[in-house]
């Protein structure tokens, strides 16, 4: 029970990124969107180091990460972050564009 508990958490706070995916994708890269990674990967070392110490706290913690209030304001910051994050790649393609067509003549 604790096991699925455990589990369930950590797939709430990664929303879909896996464990290991935390590690080897860098959030620099242009093919990652996902800006909310670094926060929910601190999460869930904090999530895992207050369960080793105290299950009834982890517990806790993880009732309170599935309370409406939480996931509804955690799925706002992820439209809104997924928002500006695809409208500040745009603007990048278009200063590069700008750049090769009108500064170096391409």
């Amino acid at each position: 029970m604790l096991q699925s508990r455990t589990l369930m958490i950590a797939l709430i706070l990664l929303l879909g990124t896996t464990f290991p995916e935390v590690h080897s994708k860098s959030v620099f890269e242009k093919d990652r969107r996902d800006w909310l990674v670094i926060p929910d990967a601190i999460a869930f070392y904090i999530y895992e180091a207050v369960n080793k110490m105290s299950p009834k706290v982890g517990q806790f913690l993880a009732d309170a990460a599935q309370t409406p209030v939480v996931v509804g304001s955690r799925n706002f910051l992820i439209k809104e972050t997924t928002k500006l994050s695809i409208m500040a790649e745009q603007l990048m393609e278009k200063i590069k564009k700008l750049w090769y067509s009108r500064v170096q003549g391409y």
